[in-house]
């Protein structure tokens, strides 16, 4: 089991860069892929991010793509979000989740089969 703590949120004004950082509890850190979701207000929570539990493959969400990148720190139990040229439609919480690597990474952007959430932590990109 792995418990995760998503940190980082706030307001920045659009145009602006944000990095969150999700530490992860437990040694098996290395066993999990990871991704980031996020929740806008009245919307569904939608796949932002996600990467391969080796940090060898990564995968974007069209909205954010080139914009953002996903990043992972084995040895430091964390994983990152950094995104750049926020837009207010980037205003949502933000939450990153885990799942035991399996042979392959499929389907990375269905949140249904994460197993694990960190509580979330909100940003918020002002006009």
């Amino acid at each position: 089991q792995v418990q995760l703590k998503d940190t980082g949120g706030g307001l920045v004004q659009a145009g602006g860069s944000l990095t969150l950082s999700c530490a992860a509890s437990g040694r098996t850190f290395a066993r999990y892929d990871m991704a980031w979701f996020r929740r806008a207000p009245g919307k569904d929570r939608e796949f932002v991010a996600a990467i391969r539990w080796s940090g060898g493959n990564t995968y974007y969400a069209d909205s954010v793509k080139g914009r953002s990148t996903i990043s992972r720190d084995n040895a430091d139990n964390t994983v990152y979000l950094q995104m750049n040229s926020l837009k207010p439609e980037d205003t949502a919480v933000y939450y990153c989740a885990a799942r035991r690597a399996a042979v392959s990474f499929v389907d990375p952007e269905d949140r249904h089969r994460y197993d694990y959430w960190g509580q979330g932590t909100q940003v918020t990109v002002s006009s």
